[in-house]
């Protein structure tokens, strides 16, 4: 037997041993406190935009501001073609050119299961060699971006309840960011599949981000700097009444066009037009407007194959704010929600994750040199039957002089 404690030893002896028991146990399984998400940093705030001699848009290579105005050396833009945080070797080749599409049954249910021989894909009617396939398997990037000027002052309660529900409807593996904008732009969280960083970060927004609401900014930075060197499955959701200030649209289809002389270094629609296709970013929207009656599904369908900027449209009363979104949608590839009509921004994330979950990815290197510019995408199943495909009709090659 080990030798007996008696005294003001013996009652020291137990509490001491039970509090470094207490201690170890603790150390080795208590909780964690959450870890904070980044600080906000702005992505307008010293950003240097420059037209080149072919008249392409370029963003300089500046370091970001945090909310306060200070610089970030760690908000620095990577490299254009750096590799992402997953997805494989081949997929981070310059030249692979990636398209997501969804496969659906006349009733509007998803078709998985499917191989890539099931799939061809053409580039301006030239058929393509499919060189990397994925059925959903790799994570998926996401943004949300969120309009938080003042007109939308009605709807952020909402905006902030369905994102929180968003995070329950994708798969863990797929990363989401969040940018918010008024007349300024915040990225309040970069990538992660942290969802409390994403919970932290969605009660954050408020209303203080200017009187302006440059929409058409925050979609062109979030895709030129948060998707930066990103591949695979993306998508940008985009919450907003679409009322923007910053562009000076207008009925004149000219004024989305880059500008020439002393403006031609400006953003225009256009060019953001350009951006989501070059990077292949699907396109999402839900106005917080009504839906105008002249903008049908139907309608809508009837003009996937050219601009609904027209004189037409304008004869119908569509709003051009609204007409603008559209027809951004059109050509990035996308759909456009009326939040009004379909209940909850709960329910429409729904449908979007439902999307994401059942999506396809076909990779091809395009055949021969090619020009740059817009070049016409077609993707179809085999065998078709009666099933719908989904995906973005073209994509854009940005001119090197």
């Amino acid at each position: 037997m080990g030798p007996a404690f008696s005294g003001p030893i013996r009652r020291l002896a137990w509490p001491a041993a039970l509090f470094f028991l207490f201690a170890f146990a603790s150390a080795l399984g208590a909780p964690q406190k959450p870890e904070k998400r980044p600080r906000p940093q702005r992505l307008d705030g010293e950003v240097e935009l420059r037209r080149d001699s072919a008249g392409e848009l370029r963003l300089s290579n500046r370091p970001l501001l945090s909310a306060k105005g200070k610089k970030s050396k760690a908000a620095e833009l990577p490299a254009k073609n750096s590799a992402p945080v997953s997805g494989t070797v081949l997929r981070a080749q310059v030249s692979l050119v990636e398209v997501n599409c969804n496969v659906l049954r006349p009733d509007g249910a998803h078709v998985r299961g499917l191989g890539a021989d099931s799939f061809r894909i053409f580039e301006d009617g030239v058929e393509q060699h499919i060189a990397h396939f994925d059925a959903s398997q790799e994570p998926a990037s996401l943004v949300l971006v969120l309009d938080s000027s003042p007109s939308v002052l009605p709807d952020l309660a909402e905006m902030k309840r369905a994102a929180r529900a968003l995070a329950a409807r994708l798969s863990p593996v797929d990363e989401v960011a969040v940018v918010a904008f008024g007349s300024q732009t915040l990225l309040l969280l970069p990538f992660t599949t942290d969802r409390g960083k994403l919970e932290q970060a969605i009660d954050s927004i408020t209303l203080d981000l200017g009187q302006g609401s440059n929409i058409y900014e925050a979609v062109y930075l979030a895709a030129r700097v948060v998707f930066r060197g990103r591949t695979g499955r993306k998508a940008l959701i985009l919450v907003t009444d679409g009322q923007d200030s910053g562009l000076g649209l207008s009925w004149p289809p000219s004024s989305a066009l880059p500008q020439t002389g002393a403006g031609a270094d400006r953003l225009s629609f256009e060019d953001v037009a350009r951006t989501l296709a070059e990077e292949g970013i699907a396109f999402d929207v839900v106005s917080t407007q009504n839906r105008p009656p002249a903008m049908t599904p139907v309608w809508i369908a009837a003009h996937a194959s050219k601009t609904l900027l027209t004189e037409e449209s304008r004869r119908l009363g569509i709003p051009h704010y609204t007409l603008y979104l559209a027809e951004m949608v059109r050509r990035a590839g996308g759909s456009l929600y009326f939040l009004h009509e379909i209940g909850t921004l709960a329910e429409v994330y729904e449908r979007i994750a439902a999307e994401l979950r059942a999506q396809y990815t076909l990779g091809y290197y395009p055949a021969g040199a090619g020009s740059e510019g817009w070049r016409a995408l077609r993707v179809t199943v085999e065998p078709p039957g009666n099933l719908a495909l989904r995906h973005r009709p073209a994509y854009y090659v940005p001119a090197t002089r």
